[in-house]
């Protein structure tokens, strides 16, 4: 039997177009295996010239495999993930290799790749961005696993790997067990957040400023030749200028505002706060998406309003004003991910290179943007920076649109326009920059009620006060509850 290199199993859209990619790439002969072999029949029909080993059956797909062998499991995530492993394990060898690319939860891919590295197989949780269209051209891959499998399997990822415009493959293994899905999970949660600040800078424009669906195409596409060049800005011009062929006007209005989401979001918001850090600005992406999707409850409520804002005037500058908040959110946006991204590592043991991540965001991926090279020196610069938002670069880009940051969200509040992305991006920001918050006084509430304890400025120490007593303060021992 003709040996493969690498298999895929799994040949629905996303599986399909990564087998085409890999098939593409001198070097790699491919063997594919679905559970219903008219799936794989339909890809020999579609596809025969790509070369493709197909298989039957799991044990024919695995017998057409080469040593150490490979095989990429692009189905659904959950029961049916668990499923296909055990399928592989039973068949495979000690250094065998099982890549999962589907989006799973990081928290599996720890326990899987426990559970195979104690059979003696490498499992190699692998977040792969890019949709369909990058799975066939080029994504952007993040690949956990051991040094081991990388040996193997980080060949063949560079070979199908979007490639940046310095000529670099958008793939670098990312950290042990499940560190690639952990960080594909965060590049999702970045991109629910990077969606709605553009959807709030689209609803602001057309509401309050005014501006035609037309005018709008134009807006994003000028947007898309500066600073906030990426591929969300591109494709936000493309979907307005989309016209409905039922209707004739602009296909977005014709689109129920009811957005979906698949759970990588709610994932990221759930993990921040385990982790303790705040992500406010894509737990208020997520947050949108729900209040989306609550029709009956706006229709209650708007039942119960007999009068809204009128539209306040703008200024001229309203369309610059909020092209600059639209930067200075997209910058704490990413700057929350990071965050979280160390955060992750420091509890899971992962050494990741934060510099490196930025730089596989560059093409393939959803959130591919011009900025991400700054993101990048940001990182090189220095490893341990504290946050993104103290970067000079990024300090200053914020610093100089503070004002009109400002100004967009007050006449959001004015216009009863909702900018929770952008509200919230301003008071993160905000919470940062104050010399001091009220959080005292949430300690003094809480040693009050549950004598918490509390630190004090001006000495070392834990203190609480009797406030059922005599209101004398005490030092103490840390409140365990």
């Amino acid at each position: 039997m003709t040996t493969a290199n690498i298999g895929v199993v799994g040949l629905a859209v996303m599986g399909s177009n990564l087998a085409r990619n890999l098939a593409s790439r001198e070097g790699n002969t491919v063997a594919v295996f679905n559970r219903t072999y008219a799936r794989t029949q339909e890809l020999l029909d579609e596809h025969g010239d790509a070369g493709f080993v197909a298989a039957e059956t799991i044990d024919d797909f695995v017998a057409s495999l080469a040593k150490p062998r490979t095989a990429i499991i692009m189905v659904q995530a959950g029961k049916g993930t668990d499923a296909v492993i055990e399928q592989l394990a039973e068949r495979f060898e000690p250094g065998d290799i099982i890549v999962d690319g589907g989006n799973a939860n990081f928290l599996d891919t720890i326990r899987r790749e426990r559970e195979l590295r104690e059979r003696g197989l490498n499992f190699v949780g692998t977040g792969i961005s890019g949709g369909e269209e990058g799975a066939l051209k080029g994504p952007s891959i993040m690949p956990g696993g051991s040094d081991e499998a990388w040996e193997t399997l980080g060949p063949i990822l560079r070979s199908i790997a979007a490639v940046a415009p310095d000529g670099e493959p958008c793939v670098t293994h990312v950290g042990t067990d499940g560190a690639g899905h952990f960080v594909k999970m965060v590049h999702n949660g970045i991109e629910y957040a990077d969606m709605q600040l553009i959807a709030e800078a689209y609803d602001l424009l057309r509401r309050v400023g005014g501006a035609s669906v037309p005018e709008l195409v134009d807006v994003f596409r000028s947007w898309n030749e500066g600073d906030l060049e990426s591929y969300l800005i591109e494709i936000t011009a493309e979907v307005l200028g989309q016209q409905d062929a039922a209707t004739g006007g602009p296909l977005v209005d014709s689109i129920l505002d009811e957005a979906g989401s698949k759970g990588t979001g709610v994932w990221t918001v759930q993990n921040a706060l385990g982790l303790g850090v705040p992500v406010s600005g894509i737990g208020e992406a997520v947050f949108a998406r729900a209040v989306s999707s609550k029709p009956e409850q706006r229709a209650a409520v708007r039942g119960t309003v007999t009068s809204r804002p009128e539209r306040p005037e703008v200024p001229d500058r309203f369309a610059d004003d909020v092209r600059a908040a639209l930067y200075a959110s997209k910058v704490v946006a990413y700057a929350q991910g990071f965050d979280l991204i160390v955060a992750g590592a420091k509890e899971y043991g992962w050494e990741i290179d934060l510099g490196a991540i930025a730089k596989i965001w560059r093409a393939g991926c959803i959130i591919r943007a011009r900025f991400l090279d700054r993101i990048t020196d940001a990182y090189t610069g220095d490893p341990g920076l504290i946050s993104l938002l103290a970067d000079p670069y990024f300090a200053d880009a914020v610093a100089t649109g503070q004002a009109a940051w400002r100004r967009v969200v007050a006449t959001a509040v004015t216009a009863g326009v909702p900018a929770p992305g952008f509200s919230s991006a301003l008071a993160y920001y905000d919470s940062l920059a104050s010399e001091r918050l009220p959080a005292a006084l949430i300690q003094g509430q809480r040693d009050f009620f549950g004598a918490h304890t509390y630190h004090r400025v001006d000495r070392e120490g834990v203190f609480h006060t009797l406030w059922s007593d005599d209101r004398r303060e005490i030092e103490t021992e840390p409140s365990t509850h």
